[in-house]
């Protein structure tokens, strides 16, 4: 292994078999835990001998697997983090030889590989063969290039490949690792030709790669496929694309007079009309186009001459809103009449997109209430050629009123009913307990949790494909699903975990709840606050912090509902484990109490609501008279 490999905070759990909490407190606890050589202070990073040296040292360093290790060996070759997809696309190519002839030939030069590392792939593709050996490294690769390698979710990934179906030649333009041609691959015929492009030529590397040894046909080029298009002349039967959302530097100035703008020169802010156009350019006679794009694309002023030219021509033939950011465009190469209508879906569920367009692409009378419409063309063509979907399904229709307003009321009385059970009972207390209260910084100070706050401004909304969740300090307030989209690219966000205590302020007290799993990333405006299990419980934590003492003694300033205070300065008991963990059930039965009883007003505001309709449409009966 070379001395200069260096591994991250999640590495270091994988080689001690801990969590990153426990490798945090470590940093914290132990004086001689080696200091970061690069990174940044969010996301530092050690030099691996180190790091090994220390674990030895503390009897914490277990046998490093044979994965793990050709990794190291691999981010070790690159030296910089920014080689590392350059020097994973060396390694993808020995194994792509070790898959075709079932061997490697080390005894000649290993190419831009050492020989050391072309060795460790060897070993690893020997054993684990040389496709898993791959997705194993690319796993890792992703893990740590988050800036670089974007991605399309796999749910998208999968709902457009069943759009394309089963054409021979797909092509994506905005290719990436090849997300969308991999998904491709599963649906169409054995002998699919692939075709990408990706501006990043290690990338257009890994993609061709990864797509060749999971058997297709692919030609995967670098380059900008706006400016420099690699495939010119070439049309397919589908084309796919995730396109680089708000990039402004597209082209537009050296553009201008492309053949490829039939529908309208794209506006210099809105560079996904210029991917359309590019897609439609490479349709082949009767070809079809999926496009993922971002909700605004739909009814912002600047494009709405081009939307109208792409209704008109009978090029845009259906738009499904996926969600409040996203949109499926599906397009088709024009040819003979234009369609008189086009088809819109407002539905998140990708079976739902698919059989609706299977079933309906081409049918002017359908209409699903509150799913989708096949919309006149005539009715579009308005001053704003507004094409959002959910602006054209029809509303739906009142069915099942009265079964609905009887299955409401009996989840509303059951909810009720379990409520009242939820409540804890506590005995008052002997006497004054005499457990001394210490500040959190204190807490912090001995390594029993560790705080963190994101940054306070940052963009929440309408991000990029395959963002992940964010929670929002008002989601933390409402007790609610995380409802923000946070950047991929951006390491100062942070991944909430299980058991994290998540801190937001409201009218003056604490909004507090804990994780209860992993997954989202932590938003502005709030703190989180990870325990170590060993001395502290998250609930009790959690239900203290929000006392009218901490609330007092903590908040410097408010500004509307959200204000800011210095958590630090938070007083928690110092109690044993045990009576911690029986005071955080009681804590953690108040919380569900609280979550039922907003269920309960939201089902009784929906019950009204059906009362109405229902009284409206004369399908629920008025009461029985009482009796006298």
């Amino acid at each position: 292994m070379q001395d200069d490999a260096t591994v991250s905070a999640a590495d270091i759990a994988r080689l001690a078999g801990v969590g990153r909490a426990a490798v945090s407190n470590w940093r914290r606890r132990h004086p001689d835990f080696p200091q970061p050589v690069g990174g940044t202070p969010t996301s530092p990073v050690f030099a691996l001998a180190e790091i090994e040296a220390w674990l030895r040292d503390q009897h914490k360093l277990r046998e490093l697997p044979l994965e793990e290790r050709v990794w190291q060996q691999l981010r070790a070759e690159a030296r910089d983090d920014l080689r590392v997809a350059e020097v994973l696309a060396d390694a993808g190519e020995l194994l792509l030889e070790h898959h075709t002839t079932g061997a490697l030939r080390l005894g000649r030069p290993a190419g831009p590989l050492s020989t050391e590392t072309a060795q460790a792939v060897a070993e690893l593709a020997d054993a684990r063969g040389a496709v898993e050996a791959f997705e194993f490294l690319f796993t890792r690769y992703r893990e740590t290039q988050t800036r670089r390698a974007s991605t399309t979710p796999p749910e998208a990934a999968a709902l457009m490949a069943a759009l394309a179906g089963d054409a021979r030649t797909v092509l994506d333009p905005a290719c990436g690792t090849g997300d969308l041609l991999l998904a491709a691959i599963g649906e169409g015929p054995d002998q699919r030709r692939l075709l990408g492009q990706d501006t990043d030529r290690d990338v257009a590397r890994l993609a061709a790669v990864r797509l060749t040894l999971l058997g297709g046909e692919a030609t995967v080029l670098d380059g900008d496929s706006l400016r420099r298009d690699a495939f010119p002349g070439a049309l397919a039967d589908v084309v796919v694309c995730d396109p680089p959302f708000h990039e402004r530097a597209w082209g537009h100035e050296e553009l201008t007079a492309d053949p490829r703008w039939e529908y309208g020169l794209p506006p210099r802010l809105e560079p996904e009309l210029a991917w359309v156009q590019h897609a439609l350019a490479h349709l082949a006679p009767g070809g079809r186009a999926v496009v993922l794009m971002p909700a605004v694309a739909a009814g912002r002023r600047s494009g709405r001459r081009i939307r109208a030219q792409l209704l008109r021509k009978g090029a845009l033939r259906t738009l499904a809103g996926l969600s409040a950011t996203h949109h499926l465009w599906i397009l088709r190469r024009p040819e003979g009449t234009p369609p008189s209508t086009v088809l819109m879906i407002d539905s998140a569920d990708p079976d739902t997109v698919v059989t609706t367009w299977r079933r309906h692409a081409d049918d002017p009378d359908h209409d699903a209430a509150g799913v989708s419409r096949a919309v006149p063309v005539i009715d579009l063509l308005d001053e704003e050629v507004d094409l959002t979907p959910s602006r054209h399904v029809s509303a739906a229709r009142s069915e099942r009123i009265a079964e609905r307003f009887a299955e409401t009321h009996d989840r509303l009385a059951s909810t009720l009913e379990k409520a009242g059970g939820l409540v804890p009972a506590l005995p008052p207390a002997a006497g004054r307990p005499e457990a001394r209260s210490v500040p959190l910084s204190e807490l912090a100070r001995m390594g029993h949790l560790t705080i963190h706050h994101t940054p306070m401004r940052g963009d929440t909304e309408d991000g990029g494909g395959g963002d992940p969740p964010l929670l929002t300090a008002e989601d933390v307030i409402e007790g609610r699903a995380p409802t923000g989209s946070g950047p991929r690219d951006d390491a100062r966000w942070i991944p909430i975990e299980a058991g994290d205590v998540v801190v937001a302020v409201v009218a003056r007290r604490f909004a507090v709840r804990v994780a209860e799993a992993d997954g989202p990333l932590l938003g502005p405006q709030l703190c989180l606050i990870r325990v170590d299990p060993r001395h502290l419980d998250p609930y009790f934590v959690a239900g203290v912090l929000r006392s009218s003492a901490n609330a007092r003694a903590t908040i410097v300033q408010s500004t509307g509902t959200i204000g800011r205070a210095d958590i630090r300065r938070a007083q928690v008991p110092r109690l044993p484990l045990d009576d911690q963990q029986r005071y955080g059930a009681a804590f953690r039965r108040m919380t569900e109490f609280e979550s039922a009883l907003r269920n309960t007003v939201a089902m009784g505001t929906e019950l009204a609501q059906l009362l109405a309709d229902g009284v409206a449409e004369g399908t629920l009966a008025p009461p029985p008279p009482a009796s006298r």
